[in-house]
């Protein structure tokens, strides 16, 4: 038996399969923030598909601007409140059809041939979290073969290594991937560079004048002891034993290529497949186990430990799965048993989903498809989704300790703030920040509409948008972002309210006119422009906090604070019907439409602390009956998320449980456990897979400064366990989390950056807990 099969299960700290990627959804994967890879491990033909974030296919969107409506915006504020919303929106819309972002594509694959000697036996494929590596081993006639690959966050380069019985290799980069539009033209060489070296380059060129010119990318092969051929664009190597590959990626904005300069960079790279792994491990490992999560009994949240040291490539936390279990087995348990929750996929699916955040996370946050995608024509063009999707995957970022992904998060809206400025100018005519509903990450334009899509209408995208930033603040106490760059963000997003807020209603309220929550229109109602989108009144609302916060924080604008405080007894209350429900809209006659994917109007529940159990009780309840009242549409995964979210603000464990489990029994988890949309893994989509870890310690911690809710959601299933390294708004770390239901014990140790009183709840019982900065406190509850 292969050694690697005595310790093949490395709990639910890594995954392993016994059978190579049927299909390319099934690739394992691997990535550094910018390069990604996806490993489909097969032992006679192995494919890696190579990606990298930046990769868009231009269309000629760059130099689309929002539309110069500022000059009609009274007009079209009359039209809305009329009930002629179509004609307002055709004014944005111009007459123009809807255009899309640039849209996500793969770069390349390497295609690696090596000729069956007999039958394959003990064939392991793993991924392995705490190092980022993908390792493929199996046996043969010839004896022991083993793959590894991963992507260095260290040193931005692609590593695989290959070593075995002597054998001729054939290796190839293509373009070949399915889609592929005909005018994407690739151009794939093969070149011997010395007896033991040799270069793999593979070009593709842009269909001209819409954009960007190509991408390429450049592979060094050491092959040391090695022949080197060459046919064609196809390498071989004869006699082969060790084989190194280290690669890189670039895309150019003007034709020319940087193959020399892409070469000369791997050149100075250590040729050596431990040395480039320990470099990335310095940085990846620490920062994979600042949070774990052991619902199987079995201590795997002992892997959230401090860590400086590098992790040796066979290195990883003890096992904790049932023996034997490859994801796939637990997806197909929890499959049977759809209507009860599996403690150990879950806490697989939380260690995937952080693996996953952070290795997608770095120049960019993560995209639809995370970073990874293997075909061309990716639904909606795999690019970010920001009235939804992009915030939910981010929704354990600061939770789970992942500030790499806020940092990435930042350099997407840094990349375009200034755009946002520009909507808000020429749509409004006023100061601030208007953001899209969708990005391509290469600027942040609002172009994306039509007559029925009235994006312009969206008035909290950038209230939406900022609020991780805005959490991180509060969590890290991080002033010198604040002060750089943050507080300024969040200051002109509360002038834009001041600024358009000049309608007033026959009470004397401010009136969001015109308003959106997106993608849904009231029943009864033409056009989906509205009036008081309750989305956008809670981030106005929000918004002014917000600023008000930082700006006495730091002790400046004064005069602003009086204005916004003045404001904010302007704004409209929440409505309720007859139903009980918090309608979607603060405005009377607005209401309806209950089967909807989306849940915008819970925006002041989840992510803010708006409307809770404890502050607002009856409006908690509406909203509630609200959430209760939604119906699932098409169940996407994002939808499903989103309810569980608010589910777990509003206390209600059952609710948060059963939209959980139409993600894990409805059949949306591929064999890497990167998510489908729908349900019969039907779209290659991140969101669940991502979005998870935010939603299980939302189940086990709601954290706002000052106040501390252990266990406020905690389905039946997950009656025992442990959550280690939390990082929560306030400054305080739950470095562990403990209960037991069943001796109706909860224990924390929590720790502060600050000097605090604590106010720590937990299922009806309070401690009023003493923090000293830096020092562990234990706090205890018993007969709960």
């Amino acid at each position: 038996m292969n050694p690697l099969h005595t310790n093949d299960v490395r709990g639910s700290h890594a995954i392993h399969d016994t059978a190579p990627a049927a299909r390319w959804e099934d690739a394992f994967l691997a990535g550094n923030g910018e390069y990604g890879i996806m490993v489909e491990g097969g032992p006679q033909r192995e494919r890696i598909v190579l990606t990298h974030h930046r990769y868009v296919l231009p269309n000629g969107t760059r130099h689309l601007r929002a539309a110069e409506t500022a000059d009609r915006l009274e007009e079209i504020r009359d039209l809305v409140l009329a009930g002629r919303a179509p004609e307002a929106q055709r004014i944005w819309a111009r007459g123009e059809e809807l255009r899309w972002t640039q849209s996500f594509h793969p770069g390349h694959a390497l295609e690696i041939g090596d000729p069956a000697r007999g039958p394959v036996r003990d064939y392991l494929r793993r991924t392995d979290f705490d190092t980022g590596e993908i390792i493929v081993v199996w046996q043969d006639d010839a004896g022991a073969h083993r793959r590894r690959s991963f992507v260095s966050r260290a040193d931005a380069v692609l590593v695989h290594e290959l070593t075995g019985p002597p054998a001729e290799l054939r290796l190839r980069l293509t373009g070949d991937l399915p889609d592929c539009p005909d005018d994407v033209l690739h151009t794939c060489t093969a070149a011997g560079l010395d007896p033991e070296r040799a270069l793999l380059n593979a070009r593709a060129t842009y269909p001209p004048g819409l954009g960007a010119y190509g991408f390429e990318a450049v592979l060094l092969v050491h092959a040391p002891g090695a022949r080197i051929d060459t046919d064609g664009d196809v390498l071989i190597l004869r006699g082969a034993r060790r084989v190194l590959l280290l690669g890189r990626l670039d895309r150019h904005e003007r034709p020319g290529w940087q193959t020399g300069a892409l070469h000369g960079s791997l050149d100075r790279l250590p040729a050596d497949y431990d040395t480039l792994l320990a470099a990335h491990t310095a940085l990846h490992t620490p920062a994979y186990r600042r949070a774990a999560l052991d619902l199987t009994g079995a201590g795997s949240a002992e892997a959230a430990r401090p860590s400086t040291a590098t992790a040796p490539a066979e290195a990883a936390p003890p096992s904790t799965a049932p023996a034997g279990a490859s994801a796939a087995d637990l997806v197909e348990r929890q499959r049977k048993s759809p209507d009860a929750l599996d403690p150990a996929l879950l806490e697989l699916l939380f260690h995937s989903g952080r693996y996953l955040l952070l290795s997608a996370s770095g120049v960019l946050p993560p995209r639809l498809t995370g970073l990874w995608i293997a075909a061309w024509g990716v639904a909606w063009c795999g690019d970010f989704t920001t009235d939804a999707n992009l915030n939910l995957q981010l929704a354990g970022a600061n939770l789970a300790a992942l500030p790499e992904a806020v940092h990435a998060h930042a350099a997407l809206v840094r990349g375009q703030v200034a755009d946002w400025r520009a909507n808000a100018r020429a749509l409004y005519g006023v100061r601030g920040l208007l953001a899209p509903g969708r990005t391509d990450g290469e600027h942040g334009h609002l172009f994306h509409l039509d007559d029925d899509w009235p994006w312009p209408a969206w008035l909290a995208g950038a209230d939406w948008l900022l609020h991780p930033l805005h959490e991180y603040w509060r969590t890290t106490g991080d002033d010198a972002f604040l002060r750089a760059e943050l507080a300024g963000w969040l200051v002109e997003a509360a002038e834009f309210f001041e600024d358009f807020l000049t309608r007033t209603d026959d009470r004397g309220h401010v009136v969001f006119v015109p308003s959106y929550s997106p993608e849904i229109a009231p029943e009864g109602v033409a056009g989906s422009a509205t009036v008081n989108a309750v989305m956008d009144v809670s981030a106005g609302r929000h918004a002014l906090e917000s600023a008000i916060e930082v700006c006495e924080h730091l002790a400046v604008e004064p005069a602003a604070v009086a204005r916004w405080r003045a404001l904010l007894l302007r704004f409209p209350p929440y409505l309720v019907n007859s139903a009980g429900r918090l309608t979607e809209w603060a405005w009377p006659g607005l209401d309806g439409n209950l089967d909807h994917r989306h849940v915008s109007h819970l925006y002041p529940v989840w992510p803010l602390h708006e409307i809770t159990r404890d502050s607002a009780p009856e409006l908690a309840e509406a909203a509630h009956r609200a959430l209760v009242d939604r119906g699932d549409e098409n169940l996407s995964a994002h939808g499903s998320l989103h309810r569980a979210l608010a589910a777990a603000r509003l206390r209600d464990a059952g609710l948060a449980r059963a939209n959980l489990l139409k993600v894990l029994g409805g059949d949306m988890l591929f064999r890497s456990l990167m998510s489908s949309h729908n349900p019969g893994l039907e779209i290659y989509n991140a969101d669940a897979a991502i979005a998870l870890p935010g939603l299980v310690l939302e189940l086990l911690v709601d954290a706002r400064p000052g106040r501390l809710d252990l266990l406020p959601a905690l389905p039946a299933e997950l009656a025992r366990g442990a959550v280690r390294g939390v990082t929560c708004q306030g400054r305080v770390t739950v470095e562990e989390l403990a209960w037991d239901s069943a001796a109706g014990t909860v224990r924390a140790v929590l720790r502060s950056a600050v000097d605090q009183t604590l106010a720590v709840h937990c299922r009806g019982a309070r401690r009023s807990v003493p923090l000293v900065a830096g020092t562990a406190e234990a706090v205890v509850f018993d007969g709960v």
